[in-house]
């Protein structure tokens, strides 16, 4: 993944490609590559780094590409370190077939292993490039091109978004998608393929998107649309009535909120090949390496910063929870500096969404230097800390632009759940146990998906009633204790509000003394052993005058008794909540910030990556 764009038509295709994909450079990448057919050859040209650095390369070749037929692709790496070589697009062994790929193809291991025993021999570490290779090897057994791509798609187990030049079939460009978006650009003379329609725009509005299953053929003057089973399907064409900046933002307003919507998805890509139902555990295979050190381990210490350190915080009770293991969750920042003990019976984790958190790396080569094994979970694959560590775990979350983390903290949670799971099951869980975890695991993107559907109308009305007030406290208890802090953390961040986050009980102990009418205070107050504790803590506030906001499960309709306002989430295993409660606060930051007129997107004096310590 990232960007796709296709091109075939009566232009040069170079500068239509360059210039979509400059298109899709919001999305984030690390590399790029064309190919183009010249002539009677497809020529290739990939580059890491940046568009410009792409750009430079092709420039330094003196070459006028008059080529009218090509792909192209910015590539955001999920297999294999971000480089030349791992880019896109990716060759069969004949060089005559070339494609680009957004998803992640789950068994690209075995189907690997099948193909090199046949003598095909690969040169990246991508899971795309067994595509290209196993489609060269149906059609060499005999099948026509369209009947090899047919095939071979039917044999992947993922995500695929495709487009698909054959050297020897000089007028066609082929698409297809499973679970990763395509569409065609209707022009007159000439179609697009792209990702994206930021990637096309300027040249048409006209478009046919692409549903699951289906195949696109494109030619210059016409295009057709098929299922996997080769049967036509009668394209609808539809005209984009969107400007290029609403349809880089997906239609919303802001990136922000964008990604606030793309958790349901990016939680699916988080679980995604590494739940055993059978077993009733999680298949990690970026710490099989370390298994003995984990099973054995008397102590695991979780280090991260910001928004990552309170997804250590939920970490530290699942792996309690589930496995015994004492865990301490320390800020990275202050790791090194204080002579932290660690032993060889200690496992440490780090957690970035960049990568390239200054703090956390100097928290990573701290307990190298005590010979401890390190472990990360990040979203950048091929980042410093995925290069430094020993071994570790892709949230798989896709490029996040807003400053202020939301779908990466979900998944980070999600992740820690699934160590936490396999851990458990290392240390006595009962397998019955995890199958009734594992089950509910797969439930929770879709939980979320409600939660967006049913309450983002009703938060946006209580946001309404509230986002004049300069203080709020957030308060919860047990696995949502860091929730609170999350949920303090994204109003003082996008909306430029005070707010602290509490375990609910400290309440008494000090924060007690602000309460008034003007102190909104948000609960969360959702059905879990600590529920009745909750109860009191908000008859407290009451007591105060301070205006209370309730966060519980649905069906609890008693808490209208205690709470001005109450935005309900679904039921689910006490444990998994926090991924359920947080999108509730993401929604009430990001529309209290919007009512007072913030830049949500590119908040003041924050920085995505904070690469200095």
């Amino acid at each position: 993944m990232c960007g796709i764009v296709g091109y075939i038509g009566f232009r040069k295709a170079m500068p239509v490609l360059l210039e979509g994909l400059e298109r899709l450079e919001y999305r984030g990448y690390d590399s790029a590559g064309i190919a183009i057919r010249e002539g009677e050859k497809i020529l290739m040209i990939k580059q890491k780094g940046r568009i410009e650095e792409l750009k430079r390369v092709i420039a330094k070749q003196g070459y006028d590409y008059t080529g009218t037929i090509g792909i192209a692709h910015t590539r955001w790496a999920t297999h294999g370190e971000p480089s030349e070589i791992n880019a896109h697009p990716h060759l069969d062994c004949t060089g005559k077939i070339a494609l680009v790929h957004n998803g992640i193809i789950e068994n690209y291991r075995s189907l690997k292993e099948y193909l090199k025993a046949k003598g095909h021999k690969f040169v990246t570490e991508t899971d795309t490039e067994v595509i290209s290779h196993l489609i060269e090897d149906i059609h060499r057994e005999g099948a026509d091109f369209e009947e090899a791509i047919r095939v071979a798609l039917s044999q992947l187990e993922g995500t695929y978004g495709l487009a698909i030049i054959n050297e020897d079939i000089p007028d066609v460009i082929y698409g297809a998608r499973h679970g990763s978006p395509l569409l065609i650009g209707v022009g007159d003379g000439e179609n697009f393929l792209a990702s994206d329609p930021a990637a096309i725009i300027r040249y048409t509005d006209r478009v046919s998107f692409l549903e699951e299953g289906e195949l696109a053929i494109l030619r210059r003057d016409d295009f057709e649309i098929k299922t996997l089973d080769a049967y036509p399907i009668t394209p609808k064409i539809e005209k984009l009535s969107l400007s290029l900046q609403e349809i880089e933002k997906g239609g919303y307003p802001h990136f922000m909120l964008k990604e606030i919507f793309e958790q349901p998805e990016t939680l699916k890509n988080a679980i995604r090949g590494r739940l055993n139902e059978e077993e009733g555990t999680a298949r990690l295979n970026g710490l099989r390496n370390y298994m003995e050190h984990l099973k054995c381990a008397k102590r695991i210490v979780i280090t991260a910063c910001g928004t990552s350190w309170h997804a250590g915080l939920i970490g530290e009770y699942l792996i309690e929870h589930f496995a015994r293991i004492p865990v301490e969750v320390e800020y990275a920042s202050e790791f090194r500096y204080r002579s932290p003990v660690l032993d060889e019976n200690t496992i440490v984790f780090v957690i970035s969404q960049s990568g390239e958190t200054a703090d956390t790396l100097a928290a990573l080569r701290e307990a190298h230097r005590c010979g401890v094994p390190v472990l990360g979970i990040t979203n950048v694959v091929g980042s410093t800390i995925a290069r430094e560590t020993d071994g570790g775990v892709y949230i798989h979350a896709g490029p996040e632009i807003g400053v202020a983390s939301t779908k990466a903290f979900t998944s980070q949670v999600m992740v820690l759940a699934l160590i936490a799971l396999m851990l458990g099951r290392m240390k006595g869980l009962s397998a019955e146990e995890g199958r009734q975890i594992v089950k509910e695991i797969r439930l929770i993107p879709d939980k979320v998906k409600y939660i967006l559907e049913k309450q983002n109308e009703n938060i946006k009305n209580l946001a309404k009633k509230i986002y004049k007030k300069n203080n709020f406290l957030y308060l919860g208890r047990g696995f949502n204790f860091p929730v609170a802090l999350e949920g303090a953390l994204k109003l003082k961040e996008i909306a430029y509000i005070h707010a602290e986050g509490y375990p609910a009980a400290e309440m008494k102990h000090g924060p007690i003394a602000l309460i008034d009418k003007n102190m909104p205070v948000v609960f969360i107050a959702i059905n879990d052993p600590l529920y009745d504790k909750i109860i009191s803590n908000i008859e407290e506030v009451r007591a105060r005058m301070g205006q209370v906001i309730a966060i519980a499960t649905e069906g609890n309709k008693k808490i209208k008794e205690y709470a001005k306002h109450t935005i309900y989430v679904p039921e689910t295993l006490y444990f998994l909540t926090p991924i359920l409660t947080v999108v509730v606060l993401q929604l009430l930051a990001y529309h209290i910030a919007v009512l007072r007129g913030c830049d949500v997107d590119k908040p003041r004096n924050l920085a995505k990556s904070v690469t200095v310590e």
